[in-house]
């Protein structure tokens, strides 16, 4: 059986347990506020309990979409930005072989768009896809963020020539408000296949909604085992917010007791290159949950031990504000073992025999035990194995933890006010109808 576990006794030496015992106090009535609605952000409480109360009818229907453009597609497009792809992203990535560049097993091979405005990149993509059967998604409440609204707009206009409008249509999925916005007016004229972003479900909390499910289903992954790893850490977590039973309470407080000792950095870090998107991830959920009013842990990511070679000596011997979190996976999926050489030029024989990934873990023990006597605290959190059961679990374990430290923070982990700063300036400079007035301003600051 898969099971998350955290330990944290190379953290623990550079906390203050007072503070400690204080946070531990304080979590008690921070988990009361979150199962009783009542502290801010409540409006966006959906995903707490997502994973035990999602509907079967909708897991079926996710399953059945994803079986009929498993026959159409041999590449499947998802346009979104920030939580509309990260999460899919993460979890794709996660299971799949990288090597595969190309549509294997019946299964599309999973292509993005709408997370940026490069045109090269827009290019390159329609070129692929001039010579490839492809459907897509649209994520979007609203239907008018520039970046997934742009991208639309461009292979909406490429599927239609290529296809016919009809035929178009069926290969275009919407997911987005459940009743207004500009794309749930497109999608009821055109006729799309559509689904529903929860009203009280925020984009970086939504992949166990629609949001990530299809995609990861049409991927060819069990969105079933993902959501039961998740229903197994929301069973776990909610019978107490005592650290000693709940590793996300046990998380958030090691976290925010190292915060209050002056560690303002955590670098979530990983030894299995399939997960670098899920840093991407994680980056997204902690910086937007924690990142206001002039608070919150910078999140940053590193994919070892490829960059013990590039950040290594600066987490080694750099400031002192940062700690490591490590996502440490017990088994590989395969085993590769290490030849016998002859001439043993490579100094390598003493390895012979042994497999590549107990190599591994001993460069994970060997790096977090080189980092903690440079000063760096570190947290350690293991799965069995990289599969859809351990990543539900780290999902919402990551979800629950950020809610709690949000909390702890004194601010309101599910909002984001300040990714318009940027919204509001380009619109400007862009002279977006409406923005006569900021555009005024802005060209002041510019001349």
């Amino acid at each position: 059986m898969n099971k998350l576990s955290i330990e944290t006794t190379r953290a623990q030496e550079f906390i203050d347990q007072s503070s400690f015992e204080k946070l531990e106090k304080e979590i008690y009535y921070k988990n009361i506020d979150l199962d009783q609605k009542k502290g801010r952000g409540s409006d966006y409480l959906g995903w707490h309990h997502l994973p035990s109360t999602i509907s079967t009818d909708l897991i079926n229907d996710i399953k059945a979409t994803a079986a009929r453009i498993r026959k159409k597609a041999n590449y499947f497009v998802v346009i979104g930005i920030g939580g509309s792809y990260l999460g899919a992203r993460a979890v794709i990535e996660a299971l799949s072989n990288p090597f595969a560049a190309y549509k294997t097993d019946d299964n599309p091979k999973i292509l993005y768009a709408g997370q940026n405005l490069s045109e090269d990149y827009l290019y390159n993509l329609l070129q692929l896809l001039d010579n490839e059967d492809y459907a897509l998604t649209v994520i979007s409440k609203s239907g008018t963020t520039t970046e997934p609204a742009l991208a639309f707009r461009l292979l909406k206009d490429h599927l239609e020539k290529k296809y016919g409008e009809e035929e178009a249509a069926d290969r275009i999925i919407a997911i987005t408000d459940a009743s207004k916005g500009a794309l749930r007016n497109l999608a009821g004229q055109k006729g799309y296949k559509t689904y529903i972003v929860p009203d009280d479900v925020g984009g970086r909390f939504s992949v166990l909604t629609p949001v990530g499910l299809l995609p990861i289903a049409i991927a060819g992954f069990d969105i079933e085992l993902l959501i039961d790893g998740a229903k197994k850490m929301e069973s776990l977590c909610s019978s107490s917010a005592s650290p000693k039973v709940n590793p996300a309470a046990l998380y958030a407080l090691t976290r925010n007791a190292l915060l209050k000792k002056g560690y303002t950095v955590e670098i979530l870090i990983n030894f299995s290159p399939t997960l670098m998107y899920f840093n991407e991830w994680w980056k997204q959920l902690y910086g937007e949950s924690e990142g206001k009013e002039h608070k919150g842990i910078f999140p940053a990511g590193a994919n070892f031990t490829t960059d013990l070679h590039s950040m290594g000596q600066y987490i080694q011997e750099g400031q002192r504000n940062l700690f490591e979190t490590l996502i440490a996976v017990k088994s590989p999926k395969n085993k590769v073992i290490i030849p016998n050489d002859k001439q043993n030029l490579d100094g390598l024989n003493y390895l012979s025999g042994k497999n590549v990934e107990y190599v591994n873990q001993m460069a994970q023990l060997g790096t977090s035990i080189a980092h903690v006597d440079g000063g760096v605290p570190n947290i350690k959190i293991e799965i069995d194995q990289i599969n859809e059961d351990s990543l539900g679990q780290l999902i919402y374990f990551f979800e629950l933890a950020v809610a709690y430290s949000g909390y702890l923070l004194g601010v309101n982990p599910f909002d984001q006010p300040g990714v318009e700063a940027y919204k509001r300036n380009m619109f400007a400079l862009l002279g977006k109808p409406g923005f006569e007035k900021e555009t005024k301003e802005i060209r002041k600051k510019l001349q």
